[in-house]
């Protein structure tokens, strides 16, 4: 099929409005300007298909519509936002949810970024992390959309985490439950956190947003260590603070690689920012 690369011709245009436009905008301004412009350029008549991008993928069928992102993902023509636009908008998950079977990374990213929180995907969304065959940033979007429902996959979630599957997303979802929060899930986010060793960072952050006090005794026993590191000190410092605990107590990093690579990249950013006389 002929796909219209409509991202292209948006291009074009660009380059025309910006050339004629150099001065009036900063390049801090052009970056709220642009996405400005490619939202009205889906409005605009195009003569090459007689109709607006928006009015070109509304007339197309779901199986239109579907061939069209996939010829789209094939080839070396970019996905326009008003074609997954026109897709997001019909929501008909059945048009969708068959390209999480793909065996296509990016198909499947398009379908989870358009399919979102439409729960008849959750259950392919779990079989995802405990396959864990995806790229990391798949699997993040992933978790992203289950942790936003935590509560109603709390069960599956849970379920997961006693067969000893995909735990640290199982981890990042519990940590974000609300109405169903219990006693065996604070103790699952304890427990990980107090055998954490090198991800005690990570497991600090999942008590801070589940939100149980009770974490406080043990975390303000673990930032009292003075073997930790910079980033490790941070996370727990911030989970201490974020369960209404506080901890002041100096402490030295000089020893610390992170810490050093933290420090020179402040004086360095400073040292950029200074003015030129």
């Amino acid at each position: 099929m002929k796909l219209i690369d409509f991202d292209g011709l948006f291009d074009e245009k660009l380059a025309v409005y910006m050339e004629e436009n150099k001065e009036k905008y900063t390049e801090q301004q052009w970056e709220d300007v642009i996405p400005r412009l490619y939202k009205k350029f889906g409005d605009t008549y195009v003569a090459k298909v007689k109709c607006t991008p928006k009015e070109y993928y509304a007339k197309m069928t779901d199986a239109e519509l579907t061939e069209t992102l996939l010829a789209h993902l094939a080839s070396d023509v970019p996905v326009p936002e008003f074609l997954c636009g026109e897709m997001e908008s019909r929501g008909n998950a059945e048009m969708l949810l068959p390209l999480l079977d793909s065996d296509d990374a990016q198909t499947v990213s398009y379908a989870v970024n358009m399919l979102l929180s439409e729960r008849k995907a959750y259950e392919k969304y779990f079989t995802m992390l405990q396959e864990g065959k995806l790229p990391e940033d798949v699997l993040d979007d992933v978790v992203d959309v289950l942790k936003a429902d935590a509560d109603f996959v709390c069960d599956r979630a849970l379920e997961l985490y006693r067969k000893g599957e995909a735990t640290e997303y199982v981890l990042e979802i519990l940590s974000r439950l609300k109405e169903k929060r219990s006693d065996e899930a604070y103790r699952i986010l304890l427990n990980e956190f107090l055998q954490a060793e090198e991800k005690t960072p990570m497991r600090a952050s999942y008590l801070a947003a589940y939100g149980d006090e009770r974490a406080l005794p043990v975390l303000l026993e673990r930032i009292a260590d003075e073997t930790i590191g910079f980033v490790e000190f941070q996370e727990l410092k911030y989970a201490i603070e974020a369960l209404g605990g506080e901890y002041d107590e100096p402490r030295d990093f000089s020893w610390d690689s992170q810490y050093i690579a933290v420090e020179e990249a402040g004086a360095k950013a400073l040292k950029t920012d200074e003015p030129k006389s």
